[in-house]
């Protein structure tokens, strides 16, 4: 069956195979293979042709599909290469309602255990190949030569532009993450803010953080459920690399939870990985290991919703491969300290992470992935009626913990970005 499978499939490159009894085949154009894989074990290629989306990350997590030719990356770029542009299966387009109710339903209680499986992993795993800020989300890219830590300052600046904050306001951060984005929203215009989460290891790092800036008057950090915030009139919203976390069955609570927090003069922003070919189901191996409960929208399936709410979308902008890049470079990190990471959890965790962002960054590069930034209003003059506001020049300056951000005195136009 696999075999069938691979030689229809791969057209473009050339892949080798080396079989459990020892036989080996080439798959694609006749020239040497770029990468060749070992298959051990009776049962892994009936596995893999049953169910490549999960036991293809299952065996190489195992040891069951060993690389002697090219790298995990190679071998992805090259299946990925000649399955671009694939869809959904009749079969899996008729199922995909009962199983997005199934896996995304994400009550308080499994939205706490699904973000305890991610984000309480060791702090020091994330500082391993994330920025110094923490930003563990889509950086921005203006030029393609900016460093992660630079590419995470600018996406800063670009969102906190599209918020337009003015000193005085009450920011709601949905999805806090570290506290980078908060604690820089705070810095940027002398604004009172409010971060969420779910994980206890981001809250308690997101608290000492704002202690050691002198910002704990002004920024808050709460371990709490999105549907649980107050009905407290917030002028500000904004939320980034949460929404992923919501799940389908959710999105109207989520954006009528926004509608009643914000005030009628206020913005929210949010920032979240989306899906070009329209509804689908996420990876099995992606939820079994790394993001239960998690999905990844179409628009297609979010903006009914916040038509239904009442609110104006203001802005839409669609940020392409800057993930891609961002995933590559944090691979590059962690693959450097490698070595750090087996001391911290073991090479079986090793592999599975690497292929956790290589197939993410697949996603991006051949298959539909890119990330939406949405903005919200209320009242229809709620933000400049042009976006030349987004690209007027900031002053950066070098604030307490490293990273540039917006000097406060241009409170109103300020240009900045994200974190979570």
């Amino acid at each position: 069956m696999l075999d069938a499978y691979l030689r229809q499939s791969v057209r473009n490159g050339s892949l080798g195979i080396i079989w459990p009894n020892g036989r080996q085949a080439r798959y694609g154009e006749e020239h040497r293979p770029q990468v060749v894989v070992r298959l051990n074990g009776p049962l892994t290629p009936l596995k893999l042709a049953l169910h490549p989306y999960l036991y293809l990350g299952e065996a190489y997590m195992d040891g069951s599909l060993r690389l002697e030719r090219g790298t995990l990356w190679d071998l992805m770029d090259l299946l990925c290469k000649n399955l671009a542009g694939q869809r959904d299966g009749w079969l899996l387009r008729l199922a995909r309602p009962m199983i997005s109710s199934l896996t995304q339903h994400n009550s308080r209680r499994l939205a706490r255990r699904h973000v305890a499986h991610h984000y309480d992993l060791s702090n020091k795993l994330y500082r391993l190949f994330l920025d110094k800020d923490l930003q563990y989300s889509c950086a921005y890219f203006k030029r393609p030569d900016l460093t992660l830590d630079a590419a995470q300052a600018a996406k800063k600046r670009h969102l906190i532009a599209k918020l337009q904050l003015q000193a005085g306001q009450r920011v709601l951060d949905i999805g806090c993450g570290w506290g980078g984005l908060a604690l820089s929203v705070a810095e940027a215009a002398n604004v009172e803010v409010l971060g969420i989460t779910l994980s206890r290891e981001q809250l308690e790092v997101a608290r000492q953080r704002a202690s050691e800036a002198g910002l704990s008057g002004r920024v808050k950090f709460k371990l709490m459920d999105f549907r649980d915030v107050k009905k407290d009139a917030f002028d500000r919203i904004v939320s980034v690399g949460m929404f992923e976390h919501v799940g389908a069955p959710n999105y109207a609570a989520f954006f009528e939870q926004i509608r009643k927090l914000l005030s009628p003069s206020g913005i929210a922003v949010l920032h979240a990985i989306g899906r070009m070919h329209g509804p689908s189901i996420t990876s099995r191996w992606m939820q079994k290991y790394i993001f239960p409960g998690g999905y990844i929208p179409a628009l297609s399936q979010v903006i009914p919703h916040v038509e239904r709410c009442g609110l104006w979308l203001t802005d839409l902008e669609i940020l392409r491969l800057h993930y891609a890049k961002t995933l590559r470079l944090w691979r590059e990190r962690i693959q450097q300290s490698r070595e750090a990471v087996e001391k911290l959890y073991d090479k079986r965790f090793c592999r599975m992470w690497e292929y956790y962002l290589v197939a993410s960054e697949m996603s991006f590069r051949y298959a539909g992935f890119m990330v939406f930034q949405i903005q919200l209003a209320k009242a229809v003059g709620a933000v400049p009626l042009t976006r030349d506001y987004l690209f007027e020049t900031e002053r950066d300056v070098t604030p307490f913990f490293g990273f540039p951000t917006i000097d406060a005195s241009a409170a109103v136009g300020v240009v900045a970005g994200f974190g979570g």
